[in-house]
């Protein structure tokens, strides 16, 4: 009999990829309609409100259809778009977002979650559903954790960014879905098939998925992070300075004697390229103090790591804890790599501070 049960978390793991799937096509929509289309100024960062909104809101209500006790921890807050100042940024937001909702059915979908023809929603029920993402966190109990579009620099080039959904049972991830509409199915072929799913469940594996049908058979890749030498390792870091402190980053790869050049983008797109072996090291130190992680920043693509066989913790190793609320409270920094090279990278980082710390005092 026990072999006839489904995996566990297997009704989760379908809505949340659909859910991730519908949001990156209204990403996509946004950015060929309203980046591509308009003029915009250089910190007009319009679509990305469009986007980010729009797609909260159609993820948080599949999440409600489907799970009504699960509270979600996401990034956006609809106050400002109740307000008459706030009206054609709304009434924009829920035409995509219902837009989203009411296309046809895809294959492994299910009408029952609030999807497909005549499933179209009012104003006040998508814009409360933004706000069903208002949850605080904590360590006990389910709770999902939602960045709509992680990455906006990257969203506005046209580059990488990530939709990316994660399912947390008494702090501790369980489950991750990350769409990436603009990263290439195969890193060997980078002007090649664009658009991939990322998906992993604690004890289950991780999976890559092509992005316009998930669910057809046979289509998973399973992933495995690979062993790297100092010859063959590089780093994945941010394209932004203002997101990680690069020039320790170089120190520290000076020290593990890193020749290779880093491969930067946005995102939790890093988490994808590590777990499929594009990169060896994801390495994001802090810049300054006073900055927290975001638990929706890290939760994804904390488990598709260690699901593909690596290790994940802060810049000293201690593993990170999504229990403290909305934030990962004073870790120092964020550590992803295979196993084979996880502690040399934490004691270069050590060494690097050191040193660091050592010159200030000059």
């Amino acid at each position: 009999m026990a072999a006839n049960l489904p995996a566990p978390y297997a009704a989760e793991t379908q809505i949340a990829i659909a859910a991730v799937r519908r949001a990156c096509v209204l990403t996509a929509s946004v950015f060929n309609k309203l980046v591509k289309q308009e003029t915009l100024t250089k910190d007009d960062k319009s679509p990305v409100t469009v986007g980010d909104f729009s797609a909260q809101a159609v993820v948080n209500t599949i999440l409600n259809r489907a799970f009504p006790e699960d509270p979600i921890v996401g990034e956006e807050d609809a106050a400002d778009l109740r307000v008459e100042s706030g009206k054609i940024l709304r009434d924009r937001i829920i035409e995509l977002a219902n837009e989203t909702l009411i296309a046809e059915l895809q294959p492994g979908e299910k009408e029952e979650w609030g999807l497909g023809p005549n499933h179209g929603r009012t104003a006040d029920q998508l814009l409360d559903a933004i706000d069903r993402g208002n949850y605080n966190g904590g360590r006990t109990g389910r709770m999902w954790t939602l960045d709509p579009i992680d990455g906006t620099k990257g969203f506005l080039r046209g580059e990488q960014y990530a939709v990316c959904l994660a399912l947390l049972v008494d702090a501790r991830v369980e489950l991750g879905v990350m769409g990436c509409p603009n990263l290439p199915v195969s890193a060997a072929d980078p002007s090649g098939p664009r658009g991939c799913i990322f998906v992993a469940v604690r004890g289950q594996g991780a999976f890559q998925l092509p992005l316009d049908n998930p669910f057809v058979e046979g289509a998973r890749t399973k992933l495995t992070i690979p062993t790297f030498t100092p010859e063959t390792l590089n780093f994945l870091e941010s394209v932004e300075k203002a997101h990680a402190k690069l020039s320790f980053n170089e120190r520290v790869g000076q020290v593990l004697g890193v020749t290779r050049a880093p491969t930067r983008m946005d995102s939790q797109a890093k988490y994808c390229s590590l777990a499929r072996g594009d990169g060896g090291v994801y390495l994001r130190m802090p810049v300054g103090t006073g900055y927290r992680e975001k638990i929706w920043d890290h939760a994804a693509g904390a488990i598709l790591v260690e699901e593909a066989g690596g290790i994940i913790s802060d810049g000293r190793g201690e593993p990170l804890d999504f229990g403290l609320g909305r934030t990962l409270g004073e870790n120092f920094g964020v550590v992803a790599s295979g196993k084979d090279v996880h502690a040399k990278v934490i004691a270069a980082i050590k060494q690097a501070k050191a040193e660091e710390e050592a010159q200030s005092q000059l």
